[in-house]
């Protein structure tokens, strides 16, 4: 086979916290922390190497007069060879990644719109975090390259720790959305072709939570550390920031204890605080800085981030600590590195307290700089000072352990010294950014080479010049008003040069076109069947093979059969409704388990499907790349009709991943039940008054869909 001489094109995708390629916003909110500069750091990373041609770091574009404008700029270039992407989604405006859900299938049609338009498809999909993945398994499964992710927190074990916090699970489902997100990561850890973590920990105590745990397609590469950024001090520095510790500090020559994290209750500030205060010994040898993000006015902050700087400064002065503990204002991201500089210069200690850290990427920074460490035993730290042989674990609720590991290496010098530099050497060993890539690089190079993209030949002449597509399904949209279907055949007839006419249906190909015939329903351009497991265009009826070996990966009906025939409430429906890629059943809710019930299963049993469930009644499970909506975006894909400018009509639940994103959509009034009913406040969705065909020329009418349609020049 010859080899591709090109390099390789790469696309990372982060889709919340404030991105850009200069002075992060770190700490400015809990969205804004560590995964923003991993994101940026190995997007150069990956760009200097010889055999990668393209990096695009993909995020949300944001318009809002509280943030910067750099984040609405469409492009940022990082490196020459890397760049920021922004894509519109949802509101303008700064949102927190909980608010994000209902945006994101907006934000997949929008990224592969601008896909579209550039030289190349990408090698590979890489996600960071769960909305990225719910965008990146799509992404990926429509083009047919692999899926890489990275989870940086798992929302099982945030779940676990809210809930011993305290909090309901109503109140994290309110909150967080933690049932969503949750969801999201099973179907990212079923797709994934490979999961990247930063340490061991992560993977035996975080991903063993899922039901999708399968450490064979997990990789241990830590994040690296920009060593030009992170050095030892060199002679005196005077920066901005330590001109602002004397006003705060009686004696500050004194060796410095830096914390340096967000202002977020789970980093455990408030119990460094507690300590240092209950220590006469470390106030008489040592000045505690605390760097929490940078903020204007705290009443104006968001609730957490305001009720761990008010319980600071409380702290403060109950244990009368003026004069001992900096908690400057502000800082920017440029500053940071100096800020450990500073601590080392004092022959001071980092300290990183948090409850659990699932990396310890400010570790990596302070040990570069010089600095001896102290940090939490749970999660990350454990490998790094493993690795690196530079400080002391401790029990993060455990205030003495915590004193009295900072006593060791402030009191003793040569405990400091060896501390320091083993982090140098350790950092440098274990811990830069080009191990990073190259390690990144070879497990890609690792992956099974099964992936074909989609073919850029369209499939047939007859739909080849048309700019806009009608797809509805048959039984819930068409059938039940003659009258109603006529109108409609006939508004399709009059605009047939311009519009493409679809029907996607749950039916067979042969029920479908039977019904068709005898209700007279006009021969459609495109039918998809079987719920989006079979492609069919023009008139002959031309199977899109390449669809079929598509939806084909990871999939097996029988180990489905296996695990559901014995469930209570299944039926499986007669042979005539089941396909090789489609295992239908009655399903009965009186007796059988619910939907979730039956997706865990599965799950549980580590089988790739979809799950679907149409009318209440009927229980489809299909290929984890099927479905109508999955087979409407390739569609467009092949045919290059925007999805834009596809008007789409269902009624029951299987057609709503169809209706979400860029799609025109109308429900029909006869809907089935409450089924799309939450599709309510989505954008782009209307909701007719009228049933049936009546409906869907309603919604015509509504969109002036046939007014623009226009008959390019062949």
């Amino acid at each position: 086979m010859k080899k591709n001489i090109k390099g390789k094109y790469l696309v990372l995708i982060s889709i919340h916290g404030l991105i850009r390629g200069q002075n992060l916003e770190l700490g400015r909110d809990a969205d804004t922390g560590g995964q923003t500069k991993y994101v940026v750091d190995i997007a150069r990373a990956l760009a200097e190497q010889d055999d990668v041609e393209q990096v695009d770091l993909i995020t949300r574009r944001i318009v809002d007069t509280t943030v910067s404008s750099d984040y609405s700029a469409p492009t940022e270039a990082l490196t020459d060879k890397a760049r920021i992407i922004r894509i519109d989604a949802g509101p303008e405006e700064y949102i927190p990644k909980e608010q994000l859900w209902d945006h994101l299938d907006s934000f997949m049609d929008n990224l592969t719109n601008w896909l579209n338009e550039q030289p190349r498809m990408p090698d590979l999909v890489h996600s960071h975090y769960a909305d990225a993945g719910y965008v990146g398994v799509r992404l990926a499964n429509l083009l047919g390259v692999p899926f890489i992710h990275t989870g940086h927190s798992l929302g099982r074990d945030k779940r676990k720790r809210l809930l011993a916090s305290g909090l309901s699970r109503d109140e994290i489902e309110r909150i967080y959305n933690m049932e969503t997100r949750i969801d999201a990561e099973e179907e990212i850890l079923a797709n994934a072709d490979l999961v990247v973590t930063s340490t061991h920990n992560e993977i035996e105590t975080q991903y063993e939570l899922y039901n999708y745990y399968d450490p064979e397609r997990m990789s241990v590469i830590p994040p690296g550390t920009d060593l030009t950024q992170f050095r030892p001090p060199e002679g005196n520095e005077e920066t901005s920031f330590s001109s602002q510790l004397p006003r705060f500090l009686n004696e500050p020559d004194k060796p410095l204890i830096l914390a340096l994290s967000r202002p977020d209750e789970r980093k455990n500030i408030l119990t460094l605080i507690e300590a240092y205060g209950e220590s006469q010994t470390l106030q008489q040898i040592a000045n505690l800085l605390i760097v929490a993000g940078s903020r204007d006015d705290i009443r104006d902050m968001e609730s957490g981030a305001q009720s761990v700087l008010t319980n600071i400064l409380l702290l403060i002065d109950s244990y009368d600590l003026y004069g001992k503990i900096a908690v400057p204002k502000a800082h920017n991201s440029d500053e940071v590195p100096a800020i450990y500089r500073l601590a080392a210069s004092s022959k001071g200690v980092f300290i990183n307290p948090a409850l659990t850290e699932p990396f310890g990427l400010t570790l990596l920074e302070a040990a570069a700089s010089g600095l001896p460490i102290v940090a939490t035993e749970n999660g990350g730290p454990v490998d790094i000072i493993e690795n690196c042989k530079n400080g002391e674990l401790v029990d993060p609720l455990d205030k003495s352990a915590m004193t009295k590991a900072l006593l060791k290496l402030l009191q003793n010098k040569k405990t400091w010294s060896r501390a320091a530099r083993n982090g140098i050497k350790g950092v440098r060993k274990h811990y830069s950014w080009q191990a990073h890539a190259k390690s990144y690089l070879k497990k890609i190079e690792e992956l099974p080479g099964q992936f074909k993209p989609i073919p850029s030949e369209r499939p047939t002449r007859a739909v080849r010049y048309r700019d806009r597509a009608i797809f509805t399904d048959l039984d819930q949209n068409l059938i039940g008003n003659p009258g109603a279907l006529k109108s409609f055949a006939d508004a399709i007839k009059k605009n047939r040069k311009c519009v493409t006419f679809g029907i996607a249906t749950g039916r067979r190909i042969d029920s479908a076109l039977a019904l068709m015939k005898k209700q007279r329903i006009p021969s459609p351009d495109i039918l998809i069947s079987s719920l989006g497991t079979r492609i069919h265009y023009g008139q002959s009826l031309t199977e899109d093979n390449f669809w079929a070996d598509h939806i084909d990966n990871d999939w097996s009906g029988q180990r489905i059969r296996r695990a559901l025939n014995k469930l209570p409430g299944l039926k499986p429906q007669p042979k005539v409704d089941q396909t090789p890629f489609k295992i239908s059943y009655y399903y009965d809710p009186e007796i059988a388990p619910t939907i979730e019930e039956i997706v865990t299963q599965l799950r549980q049993k580590e089988i790739t499907a979809n799950v679907m469930l149409s009318f209440g009644q009927f229980l489809d499970i299909i290929p984890s790349r099927a479905s109508k909506g999955q087979a409407l975006r390739y569609v467009s894909q092949r045919l290059d009709i925007p999805l834009e400018q596809i008007l789409v009509a269902g009624g029951s639940g299987a057609d709503e991943d169809m209706m979400r994103g860029n799609t025109l959509a109308v429900v029909v009034g006869n809907r089935h039940h409450e089924e799309l009913s939450q599709l309510v406040d989505q954008e782009r969705i209307y909701f007719a008054g009228q049933d049936h065909a009546l409906g869907i020329l309603e919604a015509i009418a509504h969109y002036d869909f046939f007014h623009s349609c226009t008959v390019p020049e062949q």
